[in-house]
């Protein structure tokens, strides 16, 4: 119990965005609090659900719940209440690849490709492709196949969200996402491919903050079920790595 990990601040700040209402009797609003601290130690830990703890419940219980929250958009409803901030002077864009376990493959419906798997002679793969503020905190995030390119994902990553400068590493160098940059009236500060015939100026002072969103990988992939794939579905992933997220925009 001395290790959960939200502070009651913290829970606070989060219980009046999940189902019903900490106070509320009945199923609905029963334990919420543990329930969210046994996804998190599943989360932190990367513990199988059969290991969960039993002063969470029962793990099959916590687990069909958690799966239930993921399609109905509980977690990422939490994480854009916390994320809406409207400081988005730099917006930085990357990917990472996470190797996934082999019992993450076999879901029931859909091949590979529609849960975000990817196999290569490195094994199963996923790639989570993130967009970050400023200050390195995640605003957006999406799942691809490991072997997906970086380009084509930025697009909807950045669309809809203000900024002045947009930062993204050569991979992402395209004529079209330039252009989508300049519609939203920012600067592209994005290295020049080594194909590219005419060359785009660069900033070299505003592209040494990219490194931010590389600190951000860092402090999600400290959660061990992020670091390593274990869910079938993508859904479920995605809300393993929004609840990450969640973390540390209440950190």
């Amino acid at each position: 119990m001395d290790r959960l990990v939200l502070s009651d601040e913290q829970w606070e700040r989060i219980a009046p965005l999940i189902i019903g209402r900490p106070d509320q009797k009945g199923s609905t609003g029963r334990d919420n609090r543990m329930f969210v601290e046994g996804v998190l130690w599943i989360v932190r830990t990367g513990s199988p659900w059969r290991d969960l703890h039993e002063v969470f419940g029962d793990w099959n219980t916590v687990f069909r719940r958690f799966s239930r929250w993921s399609a109905k958009g509980v977690w990422w409803r939490i994480f854009e209440a916390l994320s809406d901030d409207p400081d988005f002077e730099y917006l930085i864009v990357d990917s990472t690849i996470v190797r996934a376990h082999q019992h993450a493959a076999g879901a029931k419906k859909g091949g590979p490709e529609d849960q975000a798997l990817g196999r290569s002679r490195g094994g199963l793969s996923t790639k989570i492709h993130m967009a970050v503020r400023g200050l390195g905190c995640p605003v957006r995030f999406s799942l691809t196949a490991g072997h997906r390119g970086d380009a084509p994902q930025a697009e909807p990553l950045i669309e809809g969200l203000a900024a002045d400068v947009v930062m993204a590493d050569t991979a992402y160098d395209s004529d079209r996402l330039r252009q989508k940059i300049a519609e939203k009236g920012a600067i592209a500060v994005i290295p020049n491919n080594p194909s590219r015939a005419i060359k785009h100026p660069l900033d070299a002072q505003l592209y040494a903050q990219r490194h931010l969103v590389e600190c951000c990988f860092s402090r999600l992939k400290q959660f061990r079920r992020v670091a390593t794939r274990f869910e079938k579905t993508a859904r479920n992933y995605l809300a393993i790595v929004t609840l990450a997220a969640i973390v540390l925009w209440l950190r």
